[in-house]
């Protein structure tokens, strides 16, 4: 007989390998790298309105139209980019969201030069993560007061598609918080991670 399969979290599913590697591998591990946050922040407003899975198979096409995520480049991008952001198939073709990622570039080099953008966002946090220990997916919330005042400091420093519910996803996904059900076999080795990752110490 073939092994069983872990207990995960019911939204990341059996079906999709791509959506079980993401849960498995990378949902709810602690990081602090700028480059990868500033990515997460901005295909989790792609993200609203459409299902995370479908933002995971164009990640790669994302990511190849964005230069890399690379802020400083991106920052530099005109008109002649975002129609050609527009005509790609690749991506999530939102004009708004394309121009809000612009303006969102810009807004993270204009954070940079005072602070990190991991010191920025786990600062509201105290630099460690909230672990939960939810025991249904009906007991995790959209939203929170720590994601709601990371999304208004985050828009009074010029982002934009950064609303409570969408931070609180991001928050989620980098590891700032575990939302893992405590039956998922990933809880407790995020949770292990989470406890020994501090930032700014």
């Amino acid at each position: 007989m073939p092994p069983a399969e872990p207990l995960r979290c019911p939204w990341s599913g059996i079906a999709d390998p791509i959506y079980v590697r993401y849960h498995d591998r990378e949902w709810g591990v602690p990081h602090a790298d700028d480059r990868r946050l500033f990515e997460k922040l901005v295909l989790e407003g792609f993200q609203s309105g459409l299902s995370w899975l479908t933002i995971l198979r164009k990640r790669d096409n994302f990511r190849r139209a964005f230069g890399g995520f690379d802020a400083e480049r991106v920052a530099r991008y005109g008109p002649k980019d975002i129609g050609r952001l527009m005509s790609d198939q690749g991506i999530v073709r939102n004009r708004a969201k394309i121009e809000a990622t612009i303006s969102n570039a810009k807004a993270y080099l204009a954070l940079r030069e005072r602070t990190s953008l991991a010191d920025f966002l786990w600062g509201h946090i105290d630099g460690r993560a909230i672990l939960n220990r939810h025991e249904r997916l009906a007991d995790v919330p959209a939203q929170t007061p720590q994601s709601t005042a990371i999304s208004r400091s985050l828009k009074q420093a010029g982002f934009r598609f950064v609303g409570p519910t969408t931070v609180y996803a991001f928050m989620q996904s980098v590891g700032m918080v575990n939302d893992h059900l405590v039956g998922c076999h990933r809880h407790e080795p995020c949770a292990k991670l989470q406890r020994e990752f501090i930032v700014g110490a």
